[in-house]
Protein backbone atom coordinates (compact mmCIF):
# COMPACT_ATOMS: atom_id res chain seq x y z
CA UNK A 1 0.00 0.00 0.00
CA UNK A 2 1.27 3.57 -1.15
CA UNK A 3 2.19 5.65 1.91
CA UNK A 4 2.02 9.51 1.89
CA UNK A 5 5.65 10.54 2.49
CA UNK A 6 7.43 14.26 0.95
CA UNK A 7 7.98 11.96 -2.31
CA UNK A 8 4.32 11.52 -3.08
CA UNK A 9 3.58 14.81 -2.31
CA UNK A 10 6.11 15.88 -5.10
CA UNK A 11 4.75 13.22 -7.41
CA UNK A 12 1.18 13.72 -6.71
CA UNK A 13 2.06 17.68 -7.88
CA UNK A 14 3.47 17.30 -10.66
CA UNK A 15 1.08 14.35 -11.70
CA UNK A 16 -1.04 17.34 -11.11
CA UNK A 17 0.52 19.65 -13.26
CA UNK A 18 1.28 17.27 -16.26
CA UNK A 19 -2.77 16.64 -16.21
CA UNK A 20 -3.87 19.90 -16.12
CA UNK A 21 -1.49 20.98 -18.95
CA UNK A 22 -2.72 17.83 -21.05
CA UNK A 23 -6.48 18.98 -20.67
CA UNK A 24 -5.69 23.03 -21.19
CA UNK A 25 -3.94 21.97 -24.43
CA UNK A 26 -7.22 19.56 -25.38
CA UNK A 27 -9.37 22.53 -25.02
CA UNK A 28 -7.15 24.45 -27.06
CA UNK A 29 -7.45 22.39 -30.00
CA UNK A 30 -10.76 21.59 -29.56
CA UNK A 31 -11.71 25.65 -29.63
CA UNK A 32 -12.79 25.86 -26.04
CA UNK A 33 -11.27 27.57 -22.70
CA UNK A 34 -9.48 25.60 -19.90
CA UNK A 35 -11.91 26.95 -17.42
CA UNK A 36 -15.16 25.46 -18.68
CA UNK A 37 -13.57 22.23 -17.64
CA UNK A 38 -13.64 20.71 -14.28
CA UNK A 39 -10.78 18.03 -13.30
CA UNK A 40 -12.38 15.94 -10.81
CA UNK A 41 -9.76 13.80 -8.93
CA UNK A 42 -10.77 10.39 -8.60
CA UNK A 43 -9.74 9.73 -4.59
CA UNK A 44 -11.54 5.87 -4.83
CA UNK A 45 -8.14 4.29 -4.93
CA UNK A 46 -6.06 5.77 -2.02
CA UNK A 47 -6.39 7.02 1.15
CA UNK A 48 -7.17 10.11 2.72
CA UNK A 49 -3.48 11.46 3.49
CA UNK A 50 -2.67 10.73 -0.28
CA UNK A 51 -6.35 12.22 -1.53
CA UNK A 52 -5.15 15.23 1.17
CA UNK A 53 -1.71 15.75 -0.69
CA UNK A 54 -4.10 15.52 -4.30
CA UNK A 55 -6.21 18.40 -2.79
CA UNK A 56 -2.90 20.33 -1.59
CA UNK A 57 -1.84 19.94 -5.02
CA UNK A 58 -4.29 22.24 -6.44
CA UNK A 59 -7.29 19.36 -6.92
CA UNK A 60 -9.77 20.76 -4.80
CA UNK A 61 -13.01 18.76 -6.62
CA UNK A 62 -12.86 14.96 -5.50
CA UNK A 63 -14.54 11.90 -6.51
CA UNK A 64 -15.64 8.71 -4.77
CA UNK A 65 -17.36 5.74 -5.81
CA UNK A 66 -18.36 4.26 -2.57
CA UNK A 67 -20.68 6.43 -0.08
CA UNK A 68 -18.94 5.34 2.73
CA UNK A 69 -14.97 6.29 1.58
CA UNK A 70 -16.40 9.63 0.68
CA UNK A 71 -18.03 10.28 4.34
CA UNK A 72 -14.58 9.05 6.46
CA UNK A 73 -12.32 11.52 3.81
CA UNK A 74 -15.00 14.04 3.84
CA UNK A 75 -14.88 14.45 7.90
CA UNK A 76 -11.02 14.15 8.16
CA UNK A 77 -10.97 17.08 5.35
CA UNK A 78 -13.28 18.99 7.79
CA UNK A 79 -10.99 18.20 10.54
CA UNK A 80 -7.82 19.42 8.72
CA UNK A 81 -10.26 22.67 7.38
CA UNK A 82 -9.70 21.47 3.95
CA UNK A 83 -12.95 22.67 1.80
CA UNK A 84 -12.85 20.00 -1.02
CA UNK A 85 -15.97 19.64 -2.86
CA UNK A 86 -17.19 15.95 -2.92
CA UNK A 87 -18.30 13.94 -6.24
CA UNK A 88 -20.06 10.89 -5.73
CA UNK A 89 -19.79 9.17 -9.04
CA UNK A 90 -20.42 5.55 -7.87
CA UNK A 91 -24.24 4.22 -7.06
CA UNK A 92 -26.19 5.42 -4.38
CA UNK A 93 -28.22 3.11 -2.28
CA UNK A 94 -31.11 4.64 -0.67
CA UNK A 95 -30.39 3.38 3.02
CA UNK A 96 -27.50 5.75 2.64
CA UNK A 97 -28.77 9.21 1.04
CA UNK A 98 -29.23 10.76 5.00
CA UNK A 99 -25.87 9.93 5.98
CA UNK A 100 -24.30 11.04 2.68
CA UNK A 101 -26.36 14.41 1.73
CA UNK A 102 -24.38 16.72 3.78
CA UNK A 103 -20.98 15.80 2.34
CA UNK A 104 -21.81 15.33 -1.67
CA UNK A 105 -21.94 18.70 -3.85
CA UNK A 106 -22.32 16.84 -7.12
CA UNK A 107 -23.82 13.36 -7.31
CA UNK A 108 -23.13 11.88 -10.96
CA UNK A 109 -24.56 8.42 -10.99
CA UNK A 110 -28.66 9.34 -10.84
CA UNK A 111 -30.41 5.86 -12.31
CA UNK A 112 -33.69 6.03 -11.29
CA UNK A 113 -36.75 8.26 -10.42
CA UNK A 114 -37.19 6.24 -7.24
CA UNK A 115 -33.48 7.49 -6.18
CA UNK A 116 -34.43 10.92 -7.15
CA UNK A 117 -37.73 11.00 -5.14
CA UNK A 118 -35.81 9.51 -1.75
CA UNK A 119 -33.02 12.36 -2.26
CA UNK A 120 -35.40 14.96 -2.73
CA UNK A 121 -37.32 13.84 0.43
CA UNK A 122 -33.96 13.55 2.51
CA UNK A 123 -32.79 17.02 0.97
CA UNK A 124 -36.16 18.84 2.20
CA UNK A 125 -35.80 17.25 5.59
CA UNK A 126 -32.46 18.39 5.79
CA UNK A 127 -32.56 21.70 4.45
CA UNK A 128 -29.78 21.18 1.78
CA UNK A 129 -29.81 21.18 -2.14
CA UNK A 130 -28.41 18.74 -4.35
CA UNK A 131 -26.76 18.85 -7.15
CA UNK A 132 -27.47 16.23 -9.73
CA UNK A 133 -26.36 14.36 -12.97
CA UNK A 134 -28.53 11.82 -14.73
CA UNK A 135 -26.29 8.68 -15.42
CA UNK A 136 -27.15 7.54 -19.26
CA UNK A 137 -26.14 3.65 -21.12
CA UNK A 138 -24.99 5.77 -23.73
CA UNK A 139 -23.45 1.88 -24.96
CA UNK A 140 -26.45 -0.32 -24.62
CA UNK A 141 -24.34 -2.24 -22.92
CA UNK A 142 -25.98 -4.00 -20.16
CA UNK A 143 -23.24 -4.81 -17.86
CA UNK A 144 -23.50 -0.93 -17.39
CA UNK A 145 -25.10 0.54 -14.86
CA UNK A 146 -27.51 3.86 -16.11
CA UNK A 147 -30.58 5.09 -17.34
CA UNK A 148 -31.66 3.95 -21.22
CA UNK A 149 -31.95 6.18 -23.71
CA UNK A 150 -35.80 5.18 -24.26
CA UNK A 151 -36.44 6.23 -20.09
CA UNK A 152 -34.45 9.34 -20.15
CA UNK A 153 -36.98 11.97 -21.23
CA UNK A 154 -40.12 10.59 -19.08
CA UNK A 155 -37.78 10.18 -16.05
CA UNK A 156 -35.54 14.03 -16.28
CA UNK A 157 -39.29 15.67 -16.58
CA UNK A 158 -40.89 14.20 -13.42
CA UNK A 159 -37.09 14.95 -11.55
CA UNK A 160 -37.04 18.47 -12.48
CA UNK A 161 -40.60 19.04 -10.34
CA UNK A 162 -39.06 17.68 -7.31
CA UNK A 163 -37.94 20.52 -5.01
CA UNK A 164 -34.23 20.22 -3.33
CA UNK A 165 -32.78 18.48 -5.85
CA UNK A 166 -31.53 20.42 -9.42
CA UNK A 167 -30.52 18.22 -12.33
CA UNK A 168 -27.44 19.84 -14.42
CA UNK A 169 -26.96 17.47 -16.87
CA UNK A 170 -25.76 14.08 -18.11
CA UNK A 171 -23.32 11.69 -16.85
CA UNK A 172 -21.74 8.86 -19.45
CA UNK A 173 -18.86 6.20 -19.77
CA UNK A 174 -17.89 5.17 -23.48
CA UNK A 175 -17.45 1.85 -24.47
CA UNK A 176 -14.60 -0.11 -22.43
CA UNK A 177 -11.40 -0.12 -24.49
CA UNK A 178 -13.39 1.52 -27.65
CA UNK A 179 -10.94 2.99 -29.84
CA UNK A 180 -10.62 6.86 -30.46
CA UNK A 181 -13.38 7.55 -32.99
CA UNK A 182 -16.24 5.51 -31.12
CA UNK A 183 -15.59 7.23 -28.09
CA UNK A 184 -15.80 10.98 -29.46
CA UNK A 185 -19.08 9.31 -31.75
CA UNK A 186 -20.61 8.20 -28.18
CA UNK A 187 -19.52 11.42 -26.42
CA UNK A 188 -21.33 13.60 -29.07
CA UNK A 189 -24.53 11.28 -28.64
CA UNK A 190 -24.62 12.46 -25.24
CA UNK A 191 -24.24 15.63 -26.10
CA UNK A 192 -26.69 15.63 -28.14
CA UNK A 193 -29.28 13.64 -26.11
CA UNK A 194 -28.46 16.78 -23.52
CA UNK A 195 -29.49 19.15 -25.68
CA UNK A 196 -32.90 17.58 -26.75
CA UNK A 197 -33.61 16.93 -23.29
CA UNK A 198 -32.81 20.70 -22.83
CA UNK A 199 -34.57 22.07 -25.78
CA UNK A 200 -37.82 19.88 -24.18
CA UNK A 201 -37.60 21.23 -20.90
CA UNK A 202 -36.87 24.83 -21.58
CA UNK A 203 -35.99 27.71 -19.25
CA UNK A 204 -37.18 25.77 -16.12
CA UNK A 205 -33.83 23.67 -16.12
CA UNK A 206 -30.33 24.51 -17.02
CA UNK A 207 -28.80 21.60 -17.97
CA UNK A 208 -25.15 22.55 -18.56
CA UNK A 209 -22.86 20.04 -17.29
CA UNK A 210 -21.44 16.78 -19.28
CA UNK A 211 -19.75 14.82 -16.87
CA UNK A 212 -17.70 12.26 -19.95
CA UNK A 213 -14.22 11.24 -19.96
CA UNK A 214 -12.05 9.48 -17.72
CA UNK A 215 -8.18 9.02 -18.07
CA UNK A 216 -8.00 7.42 -21.46
CA UNK A 217 -10.28 9.66 -23.25
CA UNK A 218 -10.89 13.05 -22.03
CA UNK A 219 -9.02 14.37 -25.17
CA UNK A 220 -11.87 13.13 -27.23
CA UNK A 221 -14.79 13.92 -24.24
CA UNK A 222 -13.32 17.74 -24.17
CA UNK A 223 -13.83 17.73 -27.90
CA UNK A 224 -17.59 16.51 -27.23
CA UNK A 225 -18.64 19.07 -25.06
CA UNK A 226 -17.49 17.81 -21.86
CA UNK A 227 -17.39 20.20 -18.50
CA UNK A 228 -16.31 17.97 -15.89
CA UNK A 229 -13.50 14.75 -16.23
CA UNK A 230 -13.39 12.01 -13.90
CA UNK A 231 -9.69 11.38 -13.47
CA UNK A 232 -7.66 9.29 -11.23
Amino acid sequence: MLVASPETAKQIAQNWRRVSAEVAEAAMQAGRAADEILIVGVSKYVEVDLAAQLFDAGCTSLGENRPQNLWGKADQFMRDDRKATWHLIGHLQRNKIRRSLPYIGWLHSLDSLRLATALSEEAVVAGVQLNLLLEINVTQDVSKTGLPKADLMQVAEQIVALPNIHLRGLMAMCSLESASEVARREFAEVREIRDTLQAVLGSQVKLDQLSMGMSGDFREAIAEGSTMLRIG
